[in-house]
């Protein structure tokens, strides 16, 4: 049947060409045209065209109107397919979007919608851990004419971790191993969280681990992060120090306590429920700092604690936990997912970097640029060719106290970790003021030591790293009636203030908390009041604590020969005894580690440590093999050659324990099993 009559066929044909032929009169674009849609698009035709199809039947008018109708829907068509419209299309879009967000933003200005509360609070909340992380302090410098906080940016070192080793394969699946091992290799420090949600770091003291904390804290709260970090963007970091949550024994917080139980300035601003719904979202980074700042009966409930945050939020959030090597097992947290790495000792590279940053720093402000620059070029080249310096030069805090010491000294150094320590702490108490042309009254350095040492050997006998001020004062009135040059000073709370305010050892992290600026002068001033007093047992007793293991190394430097020497037979005789094959290992293997801080010791008694050394060579796994390692550049010659070993697994385990070890005879050996 036809559609029209036909004395209306010619009518129809013309109204249809005015119709097209009005395409010339409209001023749209290709873009405005298919954002109408080809039935708006042919109702504008028709009005550009004056309507013709008012002059024809009803029937020939919706014959009409269907013919313009499948013309648009081909002329549309044909207009996207032109080689400007896709780049016209893209350019539109993201003004639009553009114009969509900002009004969007200002709508959650002036009038918050479900949700907009929670991101005002992120803002601020970010804004508050950029100001708060984005500074470090560099020990050391504390020269009047420097900035005694670095912009994080600037002092930041970004070391390489080494990933942990899968326990050892079966029999007969050595290649595996080996494998995995070299699949396993090294990172970057801050991209750990990269391909791995949960990550257990490792690190010695001083070696940087609280560093990279803050420095993965801020860059989150930046956001915008591209390339390498841009896993880190657009994630919510909640950096939480053990220290300070476990400070009184209380139950570990909540997800709606953690920014009250940090002491953050926010806490109770954030809408009800924000820290659980950033959770749930799995955009949270948690930053877990200082496993073993926890005493070690709470360590266990501390891992049950995470294991309810991480069993609740499973999601995309990233976790990241620090620890010293030997406070938890090589196994801790594998079962919960976690992936270990180890942060490596600073590299010859690095320790150049390193003092270039400080003297730069140092120089902040002052016109002694030439003779800052000779002593750069001096400690590197001292660090480079004395090998006692470069062994102690492996982590940017003893990298500070170093450039500090050569600054204050003028170019000269003490030699051995307990000659450095007694050098800052004489720097940090007496220089510190001089330099400042203070009019306050000048202590002795022993009296202040006096103090400072009890209020450490009370934090280490309670296995703590923070103390509330009134337990700290109720310390120093205890001891201030036989020290009265200190007593000079005032009260209790006198004498702590002016540790506080001007010792530069001694500071207050939070209201009513008292700490030592780094747990290395806390260990150090621990062991010279265990020496002073006499308690040697108690060292003993506590030798397989991994909190004690450092301060029972620096009491032997400190102890008198015949000391050292009862210090050295007890730790035999509690290792010979000790139920555990572990315990018994580990305690033997830090009489070995102390043997490199006895500067004189009877001949008989350094051959029985090193035959109770030898008993644990060659290495039974990748764990005994890294604690070899720690006792250091001594134990090369217990390690047996390529030669003596026809196990692939044993001399795999042997070359782990020697590339751990921070010394150039370490290379040397490794050679040997190049084949």
């Amino acid at each position: 049947e036809r559609a029209i009559a036909d004395d209306e066929e010619q009518a129809v044909v013309d109204a249809l060409g005015a119709t097209l032929h009005a395409l010339g009169d409209l001023t749209l674009t290709d873009l405005d045209a298919v954002r109408l849609g080809h039935q708006e698009f042919a109702r504008e035709l028709r009005r550009a065209g004056d309507r013709p199809e008012r002059r024809l039947s009803s029937a020939a008018t919706y014959f009409y109107e269907r013919l313009v109708d499948t013309a648009c829907l081909h002329i549309l068509q044909f207009f996207t397919q032109r080689s400007t419209f896709v780049a016209h299309a893209l350019v539109e879009q993201a003004r639009g979007l553009d114009e969509l967000i900002s009004k969007v933003d200002e709508l959650v200005r002036r009038s918050p919608l479900p949700g907009g509360e929670d991101a005002a609070f992120e803002q601020r909340y970010l804004e508050h851990l950029r100001k708060k992380h984005g500074k470090l302090t560099i020990h050391g410098i504390d020269l009047s004419s420097s900035p005694t906080r670095w912009p994080l940016d600037v002092a930041y070192l970004n070391l390489e971790t080494i990933r942990t080793v899968p326990s050892p394969a079966p029999r007969g699946e050595t290649g595996q191993a080996y494998q995995r091992a070299l699949a396993d290799g090294t990172e970057p420090a801050d991209q750990v969280l990269d391909s791995d949600r949960r990550v257990l770091l490792r690190g010695e003291a001083g070696s940087g681990k609280s560093t990279l904390v803050q420095w993965l804290a801020v860059t989150a709260a930046r956001g915008g992060s591209t390339g390498r970090l841009d896993h880190l963007d657009g994630r919510v970091p909640f950096v939480l120090p053990l220290r300070t949550l476990t400070r009184h024994g209380l139950r570990l917080p909540n997800p709606r306590d953690l920014l009250a139980a940090t002491g953050c300035p926010l806490a109770g601003g954030q809408p009800d429920g924000w820290e659980d719904r950033v959770l749930l979202a799995g955009r949270a980074l948690i930053l877990v700092d200082g496993i073993d700042e926890v005493p070690e009966p709470e360590r266990e409930r501390t891992r049950g604690w995470l294991r309810d945050l991480m069993e609740t939020y499973d999601g995309e959030n990233r976790w990241l936990v620090t620890s010293r090597p030997s406070a938890v097992g090589h196994d801790w947290l594998v079962e919960d997912g976690f992936r270990e790495v180890t942060l490596s000792a600073m590299g010859p590279a690095d320790v150049a970097a390193f003092i270039g940053r400080w003297h730069a720093a140092a120089g902040a402000g002052s016109d002694d640029g030439g003779e800052l620059d000779r002593y750069t070029a001096q400690l590197r080249t001292a660090v480079r060719t004395q090998p006692d310096l470069g062994r102690l030069a492996t982590n940017p805090l003893m990298c500070g106290l170093i450039c500090a010491l050569h600054h204050d000294r003028r170019g000269s150094l003490p030699h051995g970790r307990k000659d450095l320590y007694e050098a800052a702490l004489s720097m940090l108490l007496s220089r510190r003021d001089r330099e400042r042309d203070m009019a306050l009254p000048a202590l002795r350095e022993e009296p202040q030591l006096a103090v400072l040492q009890l209020l450490a050997y009370w934090l280490i006998k309670n296995g703590r790293t923070e103390m509330d001020r009134s337990r700290a004062e109720a310390i120093v009135a205890r001891v201030l009636p036989s020290i009265p040059e200190v007593a000079e000073l005032g009260g209790a709370p006198a004498v702590l203030d002016h540790f506080v305010q001007r010792s530069g050892l001694v500071r207050e992290p939070a209201p009513g908390t008292v700490d030592f600026v780094h747990r290395t002068f806390q260990d150090f001033l621990g062991a010279r009041a265990a020496v002073e007093e006499g308690d040697f047992g108690l060292l003993v007793e506590h030798a397989d604590d991994d909190q004690w293991e450092d301060v029972i190394r620096m009491a032997v430097a400190l102890a008198r020969p015949r000391e050292r020497e009862a210090i050295f037979r007890e730790l035999l005789t509690r290792g010979e005894h000790a139920p555990d094959q572990r315990v018994r290992a580990r305690i033997h293997l830090l009489a070995a580690a102390c043997l490199e801080h006895a500067t004189s010791l009877a001949p008989s008694v350094r051959e029985a440590v090193e035959r109770a050394t030898a008993a644990l060579v060659p290495p039974g796994n990748e764990e005994e093999a890294r604690a070899l390692a720690d006792v250091g550049p001594l134990i090369l010659h217990l390690l047996p050659g390529p030669g003596d070993l026809d196990d692939d697994m044993a001399a795999y385990r042997t070359v782990i324990a020697a590339s751990h070890i921070a010394s150039d005879a370490a290379v040397a050996f490794l050679a040997r099993f190049t084949g």
